[in-house]
C-alpha cells in the first residue's frame, strides 16, 4: 500500500522547531533510581523474549533480518503523521526517567491492548538496560532518541554522528537491532543535516503532529484533555516517560480513543 505525500507531510524548512522534550534534568543526565529500584546487573532479570525488535530499512552490514513489515515507498523525510483515512493513531514516548513510571505505563497499554513507540535515549539504556527488552516483550517499537539528549540541532555533523551512532550502538547490544526511527533530542523537527546523518544511519526521521505538553506536567486532567481535543486518525502523540501525570492520564486517554473508535499501535503498524 502506498501512502499520498499529502496524507505525509514532508518538511523543507531549514531550522528546526524546538519543542519539551525535557524531563527537568541536564541533558545526558541519568535519571535517579525509582525508589526499591535498581539499575545493577543482580536486578531481576526481564521475562524471556516473545519477539525480534524491526530492523530499519537499508540496516548496516551485519544487521538481523527484521520480521516488520516493509514501509511503503515514497515516505518524507519527517514523519509528522500517517495515513488520516484509518482508524488508528500511534502514541510514542521519549524514553527516559524513572523505570518504575515506565514500567507502569506500559502496564497501562497493555492492560488496554495498546501498542506504543518508545524512542529510547541511549545514557537511559546505559544505566536501565533491561527496560529495552521489557519495551519489546510487550509487544511495543523501540527506537533511538539520541545517546545524551543535547540539543542535537545545534551540533556539527560529526557530534551529531557521534549521538545518532552512540544510541544505535546501545540498542544494538541490548535487542540485536538499532531500531527503524530516529527522533531528534530537544525539537519537534530535525534540522536537514540531522534528517541525513540519520537517513545515513538508516533510519527513518519521526516527528508528531500532536502535542499535549505532558513534560510540563500540567495534570492527568489536562494531559487528557489535550489528546482528545488534538489527536485524530493517523495522528503520531509525543508523550514521556518519567512524569506520573502521563501514567495518570494514559488510561482515559485510551479509553476516549476507544471510544472514538481509534486504535493505538506502533508507529510501522500506522504506516504500513
Amino acid at each position: 500500500m502506498s501512502i499520498s505525500r499529502r496524507n505525509l507531510l514532508q518538511v523543507t524548512a531549514s531550522g528546526a522547531l524546538l519543542a519539551g522534550c525535557s524531563d527537568g534534568r541536564p541533558s545526558g543526565a541519568a535519571p535517579a533510581p525509582a525508589p526499591g529500584t535498581s539499575s545493577s546487573p543482580s536486578s531481576p532479570a526481564s521475562p524471556a523474549p516473545t519477539g525480534a525488535p524491526s530492523s530499519p530499512p537499508h540496516a548496516p552490514a551485519g544487521e538481523p533480518a527484521t520480521s516488520a513489515p516493509p514501509l511503503p515507498p515514497g515516505l518524507p523525510d519527517q514523519i509528522e503523521h500517517g495515513p488520516r483515512d484509518r482508524e488508528r493513531l500511534a502514541l510514542t514516548f521519549h524514553g527516559q526517567g524513572e523505570p518504575a513510571l515506565a514500567t507502569a505505563l506500559l502496564a497501562e497499554a497493555e492492560k488496554a491492548g495498546a501498542r506504543v513507540t518508545v524512542l529510547a535515549v541511549g545514557a537511559w539504556l546505559d544505566t536501565y538496560p533491561r527496560l529495552a527488552r521489557r519495551i519489546l516483550d510487550g509487544g511495543h517499537e523501540l527506537g533511538n532518541h539520541t545517546q545524551t539528549h543535547g540539543d542535537i540541532g545545534a551540533m556539527d555533523a560529526a557530534a551529531a554522528t557521534a549521538e545518532i551512532e552512540g544510541c544505535a550502538r546501545r540498542l544494538t547490544e541490548l535487542t540485536g537491532s538499532r531500531g527503524r526511527w530516529f527522533r531528534p533530542s530537544q525539537a519537534r523537527m530535525a534540522t536537514p543535516l540531522v534528517v541525513r546523518l540519520a537517513r545515513e544511519a538508516g533510519y527513518h526521521v519521526l516527528s508528531y503532529d500532536v502535542d499535549p505538553l505532558d513534560y510540563t506536567d500540567p495534570g492527568a486532567d489536562r494531559v487528557r484533555a489535550a489528546v482528545a481535543a488534538r489527536a485524530r486518525a493517523g495522528s503520531v502523540v509525543s508523550l514521556h516517560f518519567g512524569h506520573s501525570g502521563t501514567v495518570a492520564a494514559l488510561p482515559g486517554i485510551l479509553d476516549d480513543l476507544h471510544r472514538r473508535g481509534l486504535r493505538a499501535v506502533t508507529t510501522s503498524e500506522l504506516l504500513t
